[in-house]
């Protein structure tokens, strides 16, 4: 039996009982099982695939990192806040280490992107959040106050996660433009993997740790993170039109 495989279809309710049926069974696998059919949804979600096949529109590109670039900046706090969370100082070095990459790489990819991608400085700079931006954006200013570590880390894993499992799918053919090439490689590389897995690992150790209620809290807010994940990239669609032809 694999590590964390179930002997049964069916997900558990409780983390015990999910752990009763799997050999070496993994918090953070019974978490993403839970958050079935949002998980498969979100890591084969048609914009995943369209910008791995390099077919994804620019507009629907561009809106999606607009929007992305100004998330970022929330989900950078988050990982501050873990920071001051993290038990030791060998878990807060990794999740400064990994802000620079984001603060640097990542940055640097938005700005050749959007000059690419022919978006203003006035988007750039002052964009027009949308709804999903906006109510992302609160949910993990929210998440990130209702608890601890292991609450923290339920969002954390789920945004990071998500990435990892589509850009490795997507990475196998890269399409010719650099910003979706780069995009793919920035999630499917090896220090990101390892980053990920490390995470995975933080929650895996904390979660059988915490009563079955915050368990199950937990839980809700995987699943909303990757819920979340859906609804930006149906977003990047939807709303797409607002930059096109805007100075």
């Amino acid at each position: 039996m694999n590590s964390d495989s179930h002997t049964t279809g069916e997900v558990a309710d409780s983390f015990t009982a999910y752990a009763e049926k799997c050999d070496n069974p993994r918090f953070t696998s019974w978490l993403r099982k839970q958050a079935e059919p949002a998980w498969t949804e979100a890591t084969n979600h048609q914009m995943t695939q369209e910008l791995g096949a390099g077919i994804l529109e620019e507009a629907v590109m561009a809106q999606y990192l607009v929007q992305d670039y100004v998330f970022l900046d929330t989900l950078v706090g988050v990982f501050g806040y873990a920071v001051g969370q993290a038990p030791t100082m060998t878990e807060k070095r990794q999740f400064v280490e990994f802000l620079d990459l984001v603060t640097d790489d990542e940055n640097d990819y938005f700005e050749r992107s959007f000059e690419a991608l022919g978006i203003s400085e006035r988007h750039r700079d002052d964009p027009v959040r949308t709804e999903t931006t906006e109510s992302f954006i609160d949910f993990l200013e929210l998440a990130k106050q209702q608890g601890g570590y292991a609450e923290t880390l339920a969002v954390l894993v789920p945004a990071e996660w998500v990435y990892l499992s589509w850009a490795t799918r997507e990475s196998e053919n890269p399409p010719e433009a650099f910003y979706f090439t780069e995009w793919i490689d920035l999630h499917a590389n090896e220090r990101f993997n390892t980053f990920v897995m490390w995470l995975r690992e933080q929650l895996d150790t904390v979660g059988p740790t915490l009563s079955s209620r915050r368990q199950r809290r937990v839980a809700r807010l995987f699943e909303r993170t990757v819920t979340h994940e859906i609804a930006f990239f149906d977003d990047a669609y939807d709303s797409a039109e607002s930059l096109i032809g805007v100075s």
